[in-house]
């Protein structure tokens, strides 16, 4: 396997220099990966697969076009796409991950992770994720019209940039006590995971935590060869 991890790319209408990007990204990995793993966060809102506007089509050519004869490619939820669905998965020709997800590549045992669920000490967005993230409140969610889902998911994150800017660093970061337990209790050798936008290779014992970075002025990319690992600016 030559897999490759992204996450947080947050595309969007308001932001096409990240539609290029990932475009360039997606062709530039056609032929040089054998898996793609994106671990939340590819859209900066996602209000059902329904929802069929010019940019959602573009961003679902641009996958086929990648999937088709390319690289396998799965995808898990984030806290801004967590409503992706089974249906969406299919017309691009990828395989939704639960969070966590645990595989072996070259002989090492990994952990996938979108990562939000380790910011414990956010109580407040731990409930939210909860929240969100029931069966109820997601039927609820998608028996409104588009233009509904449009206000409330707007004015979700209009809400959600508020409370972070008030927020600490360490409230908004993983708690490093959730972090080792999760460890000790899984025992990987490799853990990756996004959402802090806080790029790094963490050392916890035996185990690399590798934490993707969000794509803004340039992507950040994860990478597995033979028993090696990378993280990189791209």
């Amino acid at each position: 396997m030559k897999p490759r991890f992204i996450s947080d790319i947050h595309l969007s209408e308001d932001t096409p220099h990240l539609t290029n990007a990932f475009k360039v990204f997606l062709n530039k990995s056609k032929e040089t990966c054998t898996h793609l793993f994106i671990l939340g966060d590819l859209f900066e809102i996602w209000i059902g697969d329904d929802d069929d506007n010019s940019f959602n089509q573009d961003i679902k050519k641009a996958l086929l076009d990648f999937t088709t004869d390319g690289p396998k490619t799965f995808l898990m939820h984030g806290n801004r796409d967590f409503l992706i669905g089974e249906a969406f998965a299919n017309e691009v020709g990828i395989s939704m991950l639960p969070d966590p997800y645990t595989l072996d590549i070259n002989g090492l045992k990994t952990i996938l992770s979108h990562g939000d669920f380790l910011c414990t000490d956010d109580v407040d967005y731990i409930e939210f994720r909860d929240e969100v993230r029931s069966e109820e409140w997601q039927k609820n969610f998608l028996s409104k019209n588009i233009n509904e889902r449009n206000k409330i998911a707007k004015s979700l994150r209009a809400d959600s940039t508020d409370a972070t800017s008030e927020k600490s660093f360490e409230i908004t970061d993983v708690n490093l006590g959730t972090v080792n337990n999760f460890i000790q209790e899984n025992k990987p050798h490799i853990f990756i995971h996004g959402h802090t936008h806080r790029p790094k290779i963490h050392e916890h014992g035996s185990c690399k935590r590798i934490v993707l970075g969000d794509w803004d002025k340039s992507g950040w990319m994860a990478s597995i060869e033979g028993d090696s690992y990378n993280l990189q600016k791209i």
